[in-house]
């Protein structure tokens, strides 16, 4: 028979155990809390080497002797920040390819703001990254680059590889969405008409509020984002390296950005609702997205747990696209894992980089000819060229448009086939003219024509 006397004094030890731990850890709480505000993320070393509208391109500093020939260009999602690919020193992928040899550059978009409202899908495909990657390739004096595009970045890297193959060496997806079919996990109710309508939300707040989007994702797993983490974190609130890593972590996931409201409209009806890049019916701006363009090598990383995109939204795609050169890599994490688990790092990235290594080596034979060539021109194009750097910046044919902040490559040739070649020119131009015949946003070009009248004024 268990004596009631023992069992209640049991009963009463437990919990004066159970109170002593919830002191000992009420103790570290301030020390907890301090480790939390001063948490430093994207620690390592970079420059921004190409700005446009809101975007930086970021060029990140060596860390080997020697480097691979072609360069990595990360492609980002256009929700929340890209230091979660640098969240830490430990577990940084950016840190990672640089200590393999790899050169890497990094698309941060930043935030839109209203006047952004109206970019679309190939305002960020075919003009800003096709910029970045067009700076990239001068950089490195290389014709065609590495993409590794990472969620929504890999949706639209695929876009941008098709519109752009010749400019693309190989192309790296990790989580990317590409094909909804049924397959598409949580995401995909949001493209169904019956459930989710993404006009009614651009039509409410213009751009798609980060807080919108956070909440929509945090519902996907409600006990895990509302409880189960608070209470890890609360019964390792004495691991200062475990305290450390939730705080990185949380700030990344408070750190959101809102969305352009006719990009979000698209993507959401275009890609999720009738799943037309994976059908090959996506035309950007009247071009046509056509996967079969896709002939480049192409690495598929997912995540087999991975509740935002699964694998069944990603890997069929390697079946649907030409190229002989085709790869899937599923590692046992999650959608955010992949970046910043240990054991990505340790296991799933090694691999990463040897499949870039493998397919990043430029023929030494046709390097020397190519340097041989340039040598052999030198003498002949050195005062043309130095003559039309003159005339291009600020000789007799006027400012390159290009010395405006904020007009890339891309944008200077749709001023020009609208006959603004200069910003002589454009300091004289009509807003509404110039926007009725380029189609660029209105905003964007009278902050370009203010720009160039002051260039004008000064000169």
């Amino acid at each position: 028979m268990m004596n009631p006397f023992a069992t209640t004094l049991d009963l009463q030890r437990e919990a004066w155990e159970n109170t002593a731990e919830a002191v000992t850890k009420a103790g570290a709480a301030p020390d907890a809390n301090e480790t939390i505000s001063e948490v430093e993320v994207g620690q390592t070393p970079h420059e921004v080497v190409y700005e446009e509208n809101k975007l930086q391109l970021y060029h990140y500093e060596a860390q080997t002797e020697e480097q691979h020939d072609v360069p990595i260009l990360i492609v980002y999602a256009l929700i929340n920040r890209p230091y979660i690919l640098d969240l830490q020193p430990d577990r940084s992928v950016v840190r990672t390819l640089l200590e393999n040899g790899f050169d890497v550059y990094l698309i941060d978009w930043d935030e839109p703001s209203q006047l952004d409202r109206s970019l679309q899908l190939h305002d960020y495909v075919d003009r800003y990254v096709d910029n970045c990657v067009d700076v990239v390739r001068e950089r490195s004096g290389q014709d065609s680059i590495n993409l590794l595009g990472y969620c929504m970045g890999g949706t639209m890297s695929v876009m941008y590889s098709t519109l752009h193959p010749e400019k693309v060496r190989n192309l790296g997806l990790m989580a990317a969405g590409l094909c909804f079919a049924g397959d598409g996990g949580l995401l995909e109710l949001w493209g169904d008409e019956e459930f989710f309508d993404p006009d009614a939300v651009t039509d409410t707040f213009g751009n798609v509020p980060a807080d919108f989007l956070d909440v929509g994702f945090a519902l996907m797993d409600p006990v895990e984002n509302y409880l189960t983490k608070y209470v890890r974190f609360y019964d390792n609130v004495e691991d200062e390296d475990f305290v450390e890593n939730f705080a990185r972590m949380e700030e990344w996931l408070g750190d959101g950005i809102d969305v352009a409201g006719e990009t979000f409209e698209e993507f959401i009806e275009d890609i999720y609702q009738e799943n037309k890049l994976y059908n090959n019916e996506l035309h950007l701006d009247g071009k046509h997205v056509d996967l079969e363009e896709i002939d480049m090598p192409v690495l598929n990383i997912v995540a087999e747990y991975d509740h935002l995109i699964p694998p069944e939204a990603s890997k069929p795609f390697n079946e649907v696209v030409p190229s002989d050169d085709t790869e899937i890599m599923e590692f046992r994490t999650g959608h955010i894992g992949m970046s910043v688990s240990s054991r990505s790092h340790a296991e799933l990235w090694p691999d990463v980089c040897e499949w870039f290594e493998e397919r990043s080596r430029v023929d030494a034979d046709a390097t020397d000819a190519a340097a041989d060539a340039a040598d052999g021109n030198d003498a002949e194009s050195s005062e043309q060229s130095g003559d039309a750097e003159d005339a291009a910046s600020t000789g007799e044919n006027g400012t390159d448009l290009q010395e405006l902040d904020g007009v890339g490559p891309a944008y200077a040739e749709d001023l020009s086939d609208a006959g603004y070649d200069t910003v002589e020119e454009l300091a004289d131009a009509d807003v509404v003219a110039v926007a009725e015949a380029t189609d660029l946003p209105v905003g964007r070009l009278e902050d370009w024509i203010e720009q160039a009248t002051d260039h004008r004024d000064e000169a």
